[in-house]
């Protein structure tokens, strides 16, 4: 098999960094460092060594006019984010991390950030665009199946739900040429029913 340029082979060279996320431990901002190693740093090693560039990985601004939607889906998401905040499995589940004031709350969520920015660059990036260039739905699927199992653990609500977000975030990040779209909508959506967890 020919590896230069061949999304076949970044895909499946790049499948063992999910378990390398998924077994590694410490707190909330070395998990953090681990996410933006294995998650992006690495992977974009590996794709450049295999003769890819940025923006063959979505990796870069794109269409900033595509950005709507997201902003769109952000504020279309605001009722099911008030519901959700209110059901007591999420409550207890959310935040992913104790705080001792509003700094230490921002400190961490900016963590969260980066480790949502390293999500979505590997998973909306560096294994959604290279396929998604031979076939568009093979793209977004082979991308999607490994981002809900990894969401297994956490409320059993999440698994369908991020299926479901995934192939929107997929197609919001082709639209744009870019995983940032998805990466602003998932973040900032995170921040936002982190505070509703806590309020409501």
């Amino acid at each position: 098999m020919r590896l230069k340029n061949n999304p076949y082979a970044l895909y499946l060279l790049s499948l063992p960094f999910i378990l390398a996320v998924r077994y590694s431990g410490g707190d909330l901002f070395s998990w953090a460092v681990y996410n933006t190693l294995f998650y992006f740093a690495l992977p974009l090693v590996l794709a450049y060594a295999l003769g890819f560039e940025r923006g063959e990985l979505g990796v870069r601004v794109g269409a900033l006019k595509e950005y709507r939607w997201a902003l769109l889906l952000f504020i279309a998401s605001l009722p099911l984010s008030i519901y959700g905040a209110t059901l007591p499995e999420m409550k207890a589940y959310y935040p992913i991390f104790d705080f001792s004031g509003p700094l230490d709350f921002l400190l961490k969520e900016l963590a969260v950030g980066a480790i949502m920015f390293a999500h979505e660059a590997f998973y909306r990036g560096i294994l959604l665009f290279p396929l998604a260039r031979r076939n568009e739905w093979l793209g977004i699927l082979a991308q999607d199946v490994p981002y809900a199992l990894v969401h297994i653990g956490k409320p059993g609500i999440e698994v369908p739900y991020s299926f479901v977000a995934g192939i929107v975030f997929a197609k919001l990040d082709l639209r744009a040429g870019s995983f940032l779209p998805s990466f602003l909508l998932h973040w900032l959506g995170a921040v936002l029913f982190d505070v509703l967890c806590v309020l409501l």
